[in-house]
């Protein structure tokens, strides 16, 4: 499978506290290795950290104080998720030949990252959600692979049911 890790800029956590949790914990369950979120993101970081140990996965989760280094020293393709971006299913086949930073957006992005970016991608070229668009974009770039990820480490599992909810001990599974 391919490799891709996420950038969440301009973090403002008086405000997006919950959608960056949410952009975290997708990039996390869609195949993404790491998060890294720009700014004071804490609150999103530590709960990602978390939903790891419990669940499992090598996820990796930090704060970043300068988003532009995240970019310049990424070795692969940068592909901004924007809707003012090319269609993803017309350039998500040369995206995914080399591992992807998927960057997206909090509030309005600077000029510098449609520069700095090798792709600017548009998930419907309409607005909605950045953590839709993140999952849409992490499910093209996988080709669907990432619904059938295993996650090994942790200490619980969900177990598949029509109704109901359970998850069962990684010990007692075994």
């Amino acid at each position: 499978m391919e490799r891709a890790e996420v950038l969440r800029l301009g973090h403002r956590p008086e405000r997006d506290e919950r959608l960056t949790t949410h952009v975290c914990l997708t990039a996390r369950a869609l195949g993404a290795e790491a998060v890294h979120v720009d700014g004071k993101g804490t609150g999103p970081v530590g709960t990602a950290r978390e939903v790891t140990r419990r669940f499992g996965g090598g996820f990796e989760a930090d704060t970043v104080g300068s988003p532009r280094s995240v970019v310049r020293d990424f070795d692969g393709n940068v592909a901004h998720l924007t809707m003012y971006g090319e269609p993803v299913q017309d350039v998500i086949d040369d995206v995914r030949e080399e591992p992807v930073l998927a960057v997206v957006g909090a509030g309005k992005v600077d000029g510098w990252v449609y520069e700095e970016a090798d792709y600017n991608v548009g998930v419907t070229n309409q607005p909605h959600s950045e953590v839709a668009a993140l999952a849409v974009f992490l499910h093209e770039y996988f080709g669907g692979e990432e619904l059938e990820a295993r996650f090994a480490g942790g200490e619980v599992e969900v177990v598949p049911s029509a109704s109901g909810k359970e998850t069962r001990s990684i010990r007692d599974s075994r």
